[in-house]
C-alpha cells in the first residue's frame, strides 16, 4: 500500500498543495511551524478521519475559510483508489472514487497507518481513555466490524445513561432490554481488544529484546470481564449488582468503556512509575508490533509516519526503526535536520523542503 499523490484545499497552513511520493521514503525538511507536521497529520486523518493531535475537526481549516479538503490516491495491489474528506461547519464527508458515504463507518479500514511522534508518550502516561482512543482507532484501521460495534456500542450506552437519568417510573424490563443489548456489544468489543492485544504480545517480546537486549516486557489487558465461561449470565449478575448504583449516579458504571491496558517492564507497571526512557521504549516496541501484525497476521504493508523523532532517539534506537521497517513499506519523515537522519536512509529518499507552508522538492 502506497500513497501516490495527495491533494490540500484550505487544510492547516496549506491554500492549496498538491504533491506526488516516492513509493519508498519521502522526507520533509523545515524549521519548526513551517508546515511539516501538518502534511503528516493530513495524511493521517485521510486513513482514520482523525487528527492525532487536536479533537476538533474545525481546528484543521485554514483560517478565514469555511472549508478544508484533502484528497490522495492511494495504491494497493495494483488497484488505485481516490479518497477525499471535506470538513467544513457541518462536519466532515467522506468519498471512495466519489462515491459519498452517509456512514464514516463505511469509509474506514481502507488506508491503514501507523504513526510514531513525540505524543505518543500520552498512550502510556495519559488516561484510561488515552489508551481506550488508540485501541479504538488501531483496531478500526484493521477491522471494520469492530467500528460498527464501537459505534453500536456507543449508541446503546447513551440510550441507557439517559434512561438511568429518568427519576421516576423505570421500567425494568426495558431496562433489562438495554442492558442485554450492552452485554452483547460489550462481549463483542472485548473480543477485538483481547485478541489486539495478544497479537501485540505476540511481537513485543522479540522486539524489545533486540532493541534492549532485554525480554520481560508484556502488555495487560484490564478489563472488568473476568471470566469467559457463561460470560453472558455472569455479566448480568454484574450489571444486577451495580443496578441500585446506577440509578442513584445516573450512569452505566461497567463496561468496556472503562476498560484499560497497561505495559510492564520487568515485571513492574511502568504507566506511572516509569522512566522517560522506558516509557519512550515501550512506545517504540508497541508501534513496531503493530507494524508486525499488519505485515505477518493480515498480510498488509501500512504506510508508516515517522513526525520528529529522530531527533529525540539515540543513535541505536534509530537504527532499530530502520531495521524493523522494511523497503516495501513506504515511510513519511519529518525532521528539522537533515543530517540528524542516516545517509542509509536519505539516498534513496524523495526530500521536500518546507519554509512557510511552501514546499519545494530537493534535487
Amino acid at each position: 500500500m502506497f500513497l501516490r499523490k495527495i491533494e490540500l484545499k484550505n487544510f492547516r497552513n496549506y491554500e492549496d498543495l498538491k504533491l506526488e511520493f516516492n513509493k519508498n521514503i519521502n522526507i520533509f525538511i523545515g524549521n519548526n511551524a513551517q508546515g511539516k507536521t501538518n502534511i503528516l497529520e493530513s495524511i493521517y486523518f485521510l486513513a482514520v478521519t482523525k487528527s492525532h493531535r487536536c479533537n476538533k475537526d474545525n481546528y484543521l481549516i485554514k483560517n478565514d475559510c469555511i472549508f478544508s479538503k484533502i484528497v490522495g490516491e492511494v495504491e494497493n495491489n495494483d488497484r488505485k483508489n481516490t479518497y477525499k474528506i471535506v470538513i467544513n461547519n457541518e462536519g466532515k464527508r467522506v468519498s471512495i472514487n466519489n462515491n459519498v458515504f452517509k456512514r464514516i463507518s463505511d469509509y474506514l479500514s481502507n488506508i491503514n497507518v501507523v504513526m510514531f511522534c513525540p505524543d505518543d508518550l500520552e498512550i502510556i502516561k495519559g488516561t484510561p481513555s488515552d489508551r481506550r482512543k488508540f485501541l479504538n482507532i488501531e483496531i478500526g484501521q484493521i477491522s471494520n466490524e469492530y467500528i460498527i460495534y464501537l459505534t453500536k456500542f456507543n449508541k446503546v450506552l447513551k440510550t441507557r445513561n439517559e434512561y438511568l437519568k429518568n427519576e421516576h417510573n423505570i421500567d425494568f424490563n426495558y431496562l433489562d432490554i438495554l442492558t442485554d443489548e450492552l452485554i452483547d456489544l460489550n462481549i463483542k468489543l472485548y473480543k477485538y481488544r483481547k485478541e489486539f492485544i495478544n497479537d501485540l504480545n505476540n511481537y513485543i517480546v522479540d522486539i524489545y529484546k533486540k532493541i534492549s537486549l532485554k525480554e520481560d516486557i508484556y502488555v495487560k489487558y484490564e478489563s472488568f470481564i473476568d471470566n469467559e465461561e457463561d460470560i453472558v449470565e455472569d455479566l448480568r449478575e454484574k450489571y444486577l449488582r451495580v443496578r441500585d448504583s446506577e440509578l442513584n449516579q445516573k450512569t452505566t458504571l461497567i463496561g468496556v468503556h472503562r476498560d484499560n491496558f497497561s505495559i510492564y517492564i520487568d515485571g513492574k507497571e511502568i504507566n506511572n512509575y516509569g522512566s522517560q526512557g522506558q516509557h519512550r521504549v515501550a512506545i517504540l516496541c508497541l508501534k513496531l508490533a503493530e507494524i508486525e501484525i499488519y505485515k505477518q497476521k493480515y498480510n498488509i504493508k501500512p504506510i508508516i509516519l515517522l513526525d520528529d523523532i529522530f531527533s529525540e532517539l539515540d543513535k541505536k534506537k534509530k537504527v532499530n526503526i530502520i531495521k524493523y521497517i522494511d523497503k516495501d513499506l513506504q515511510i513519511f519523515i519529518t525532521s528539522t535536520d537533515l543530517h540528524s537522519i542516516s545517509k542509509r536512509i536519505t539516498k534513496n529518499a524523495d526530500i521536500f523542503y518546507i519554509e512557510e507552508g511552501k514546499v519545494k522538492l530537493g534535487e
